[in-house]
């Protein structure tokens, strides 16, 4: 185990303390083993290929489809221009 050497006191609203409490109980870790996870896989997934991303989302075929893509583009534009007045 690494040496801790920062200390650091958050603010947290209930239901994120919540969260940290229950997946640290799943995980079977400490709150701060969760932090420092959770933070881990963010800075990974910042760091990845956007494009690697998109393409492996297309792959799986959990992306949207032509037609859901068409309505939701749709739904924008008509909010845009009721927003804009």
């Amino acid at each position: 185990m690494a040496l801790m050497t920062h200390r650091t006191t958050f603010a947290l609203d209930r239901a994120t303390a919540d969260r940290i409490r229950s997946l640290a109980a799943q995980w079977g870790v400490s709150q701060a083993e969760v932090i420092r996870r959770v933070i881990a896989a963010a800075a990974e997934a910042e760091t990845s290929d956007p494009i690697a991303a998109l393409n492996a989302l297309h792959a799986s075929g959990q992306g949207l489809s032509l037609q859901q893509a068409d309505d939701y583009l749709s739904e924008v534009r008509h909010d845009r221009k009721m927003w804009r007045g």
